[in-house]
């Protein structure tokens, strides 16, 4: 046995083998040890293997599934050793006869298709990446619905598309690659990323003589494609896999976004994320629909406006938008279903819901047509039109031959409904109902042989057999068609052809109603799969409508709007608000302080400063979402928004390292700026928080400086730069497009309120000192901390770094001779903020001063 199990490993080395035992799975070796941590069930051991004890564990049979996903979860691959010949068959070859196993799936992150597996609201991406000199290619499909996608892109953007795609699992060929990838990465024979072999095989699979009629493969995607393919052979082990024809994704028709500010923006992952906030899909492809326009907002103007157009449509009439949810809210997920059929691990209840599916599309369909009759915006009659093409046929079929309830297992009885398959229904009826069956043969024998007392009875010996007194056994005996059995002391026992036929019939009934229905039920599936590209449309119709009738409901529920988009360099934000903070601060019943952001013509580039937690970030992430909401085809959270189309956008908010990669705070800083000043062009938005801060003060402040400078002069895109060092506010008598803003704070009662709200001017101070107070720092500590930045302010310390950057405007004020010595009226005064004071405070404070200058000795 463990000669066979070792040579099963051998075809699976990457994977945790489960070999099946009878009722459990075993894993042995190094495999039971990584399984037996990764699962919490205990490691124990088994005979000897090389003079050791041989470790081993196992999971039931009948539970596997969940020890597999936590497996997959955990970033393992498994595969399956079942079976695949009967004990009493491997007995029969001899007493130490091992019974034949194979290995009949591999089960990666990427290739899974079973509901208690999967997310059914997020995609389940395989990503295959061909990474060239000059392109690379990529290709990725989500085989729980055949979604596939090829795509060909500048190898510097490689990490960008990975991140946007974000895939359950990345292949890519054995070897160096020329752009990073992922540790993760598993690595396959650089044969199987062949670009002719891939072309070939795709014509093949999809029956076409050119792959022109899907769009325009370049050699590094379709050599992505056959790493796919490969990787999809070698885990199906010969069952067939779902894959619709290949779709192109271009990158020149979507938003660009780095995979740091995805993270920074937290767009589609985590309980606080943008998709979590708004998402009111009453579906899970809705919900993965939306979930993909988020993280691919489009640049196309007219294809932006036709979502914009559809989700303005439901929005003006509550109830057919809730209407139209009612009825999508009672809609299998087809797309999955059929990956499950065309996978040949389809349950009945795909079939119901392939049924259910078409029923209600049927009742959409004519619910949305009657609307549309009376006026509907292009994109309605567009999806009414091409992706409403319900096969008929196909939900007569299924209607008439499904029952109303299902079992949940296949090879169950009761999937075919009664009156479907009239030789069905008699094996039901002998298999449920035999002895009826047994009486009118009675009553026909009886009437046959004019012996009133005929029975026909059972036992374990003869089974069924006719009974007669012994009085009428001559008239028996003389009749062909009975045939004696055995004769007793007061009955004798015959059979009869008749009674033969019967009771074979009712023996094998429910095995043959059994079969009948595994038959009917492989018709259906192979009925359904030849309309997989019309079924597969309308999932896709359905996810859609979805998607805009949840965008509208949430759109009217919160009092969004929808955006004008321009082909210019607009971006106009009228007392917008970020959706995730409003939504929080919502449930704590707080208000959410709205704010108007505009980055046009001569402020293009926004010079944000004030305190910590005065809401500089949100002000920077609010706007980021509002682009991307606005140009994925959503309203947005503002009184007004236009906005001109952002090719790439960038965010450097918030500070992480990645010690992994010996990459410090810093230097993950000046990664991603690096990135945003590299990449940037004048149609781009930027968001920039804090650049610089990681370092001396003096590094950042140039730095700052520097790259504000570049933005404006070289790049000219719209950007916000947020950031402490109000000292860059002198910048704005030389940079045109420079405009000063801050966030609004006051004294009340010597504590510093924060009013999240944006005003022009620049901030008079960082006002840490009051940021500090707010968090309970000591007055010892403030008092002392007062003290010293007043002396560095005025020059006692610091003043060969000064000197040196004497010659720059910027620092000139701060490279001025030193001023006298500090005394408590100065220190009192530099920490001051006039423009911060109530009337009140004010009066006080000429009353502490004119104390502290009749105290201060004479000059």
């Amino acid at each position: 046995m463990m000669q066979q199990y070792l040579a099963l490993k051998g075809e699976v080395a990457d994977a945790l083998l489960l070999f099946r035992m009878g009722d459990f799975y075993e894993l042995f070796l190094e495999d039971a040890a990584i399984a037996a941590a990764a699962l919490d069930i205990a490691l124990t051991h088994r005979g000897q293997h090389l003079g050791e004890p041989l470790p081993m564990c196992g999971v039931p049979v009948h539970a596997h599934e969940a020890y597999v996903a936590r497996l997959v979860k955990a970033g393992h691959a498994v595969a399956i050793a079942e079976q695949t010949e009967d004990p009493a068959a491997a007995r029969k070859r001899g007493a130490k006869a091992v019974v034949r196993r194979a290995i009949v799936r591999v089960i990666t992150p990427g290739t899974l298709t079973e509901d208690r597996l999967l997310d059914g609201r997020r995609a389940n991406w395989l990503l295959a990446v061909f990474p060239g000199p000059g392109a690379a290619g990529l290709a990725w499909a989500d085989i729980s619905t055949g979604a596939f996608l090829m795509a060909t892109v500048d190898p510097a953007t490689l990490a960008d598309e990975i991140a946007r795609i974000a895939p359950a699992e990345i292949i890519a060929p054995e070897g160096d690659s020329p752009a990073p990838l992922p540790a993760a990465t598993v690595r396959l024979p650089r044969r199987l990323f062949d670009s002719d072999s891939a072309n070939r095989a795709l014509q093949q699979r999809f029956r076409v003589g050119t792959l022109d009629g899907f769009g325009t493969f370049q050699r590094p995607a379709l050599a992505a494609a056959g790493g796919l393919l490969g990787r999809l052979d070698e885990t199906a082990r010969g069952e067939p896999v779902l894959l619709l024809p290949p779709q192109t994704a271009a990158a020149a028709d979507r938003m660009e976004i780095d995979g740091a500010t995805r993270r920074s923006l937290e767009l589609i992952d985590g309980k606080s994320s943008l998709l979590a906030t708004i998402d009111r899909c009453v579906t899970a492809a809705g919900s993965r629909r939306l979930a993909a326009d988020l993280g691919s907002p489009l640049r196309d103007i007219t294809a932006i406006n036709a979502r914009l157009d559809l989700v303005q449509w439901f929005t003006s009439d509550s109830r057919l938008c809730d209407s139209a949810r009612s009825l999508l809210a009672a809609t299998p997920d087809l797309g999955r279903a059929l990956g499950r059929i065309a996978a040949r691990r389809g349950l009945p209840r795909d079939l119901l819901a392939v049924r259910q599916v078409l029923n209600q599309a049927a009742a959409l369909q004519a619910l949305l047509g009657d609307a549309a009759a009376s006026g509907a915006p292009e994109a309605l009659q567009h999806l009414l039109g091409s992706g409403f093409r319900i096969p008929e046929s196909l939900g007569d079929l299924l209607n008439r031959a499904l029952a109303d309830e299902v079992p949940a297992m296949r090879n169950v009885a009761g999937v075919i409904a009664s009156g479907f398959d009239p030789r069905l229904d008699e094996l039901r009826a002998l298999q449920h109902d035999s002895r009826s069956a047994i009486l009118a043969l009675e009553a026909q024998l009886r009437a046959v042989t004019a012996i009133a007392t005929l029975r026909i009875r059972h036992n374990n010996v003869l089974g069924y057999h006719v009974e007669v007194a012994s009085r009428h056994a001559d008239a028996l005996m003389a009749d062909p068609q009975f045939q004696h059995r055995q004769t007793l002391g007061s009955a004798m026992r015959f059979d009869t052809a008749a009674l033969r036929d019967l009771a074979t019939r009712i023996l094998t009934a429910e095995s043959h109603a059994l079969a009948a229905e595994a038959a009917h039920v492989e018709e259906l599936e192979a009925t359904i799969l030849e309309s997989t590209a019309i079924l597969g449309q309308l999932a896709d119709t359905l996810a859609a409508l979805d998607r805009h009738a949840a965008l509208a409901c949430h759109a009217a529920r919160h009092g969004w709007v929808r955006p004008r988009l321009t082909s210019g360099r607009d971006f106009h934000i009228v007392a917008g608000r970020h959706p995730v903070v409003e939504e929080a601060l919502a449930r704590s019943g707080d208000p959410f302080v709205p704010n108007d952001c505009r980055l046009e013509g001569s402020g293009r580039l926004w010079l944000l400063s004030g305190p910590n937690m005065g809401g500089k970030s949100t002000l920077l992430r609010q706007n980021a979402l509002i682009a991307i909401l606005a140009q994925a085809g959503s309203f947005v959270p503002a009184a007004e928004a236009t906005i001109g189309i952002i090719d790439r956008l960038y965010s450097r908010v918030g500070a992480a390292d990645n010690l992994a990669e010996g990459r410090s705070t810093f230097m993950v800083e000046m990664t991603e700026t690096a990135a945003i000043l590299n990449g940037a062009t004048g149609q781009s938005l930027l968001l920039l928080d804090e650049v610089g801060r990681g370092t001396a003060t003096w590094d950042g402040l140039a730095l700052a400086w520097a790259i504000l400078e570049d933005i404006h002069d070289r790049i000219g895109a719209r950007c916000l730069f947020a950031t402490h060092y109000h000292e860059l506010a002198a910048l704005d008598e030389r940079l045109d497009a420079l405009s000063l803003h801050t966030m609004k704070a006051r004294q009340w009662q010597g504590s510093l309120v924060l009013l999240h709200e944006v005003g022009e001017g620049a901030a008079p101070g960082s006002f840490g000192l009051d940021v500090a107070r707010l968090a309970g720092v000591g007055d010892p500590v403030l008092n002392r901390a007062a003290g010293i930045l007043h002396r560095l302010e005025s020059g006692d310390a610091g003043g060969r770094a000064r000197a040196a950057l004497a010659d720059l405007p910027l620092f000139a004020a701060a490279t001025a001779p030193p001023a006298p010595a500090a005394d408590p009226l100065r220190q009192r005064l530099a920490a001051t903020h006039p423009d911060l004071l109530s009337p009140r405070e004010a009066l006080d404070l000429v009353y502490e001063l004119k104390a502290l200058a009749a105290d201060a000795p004479s000059a």
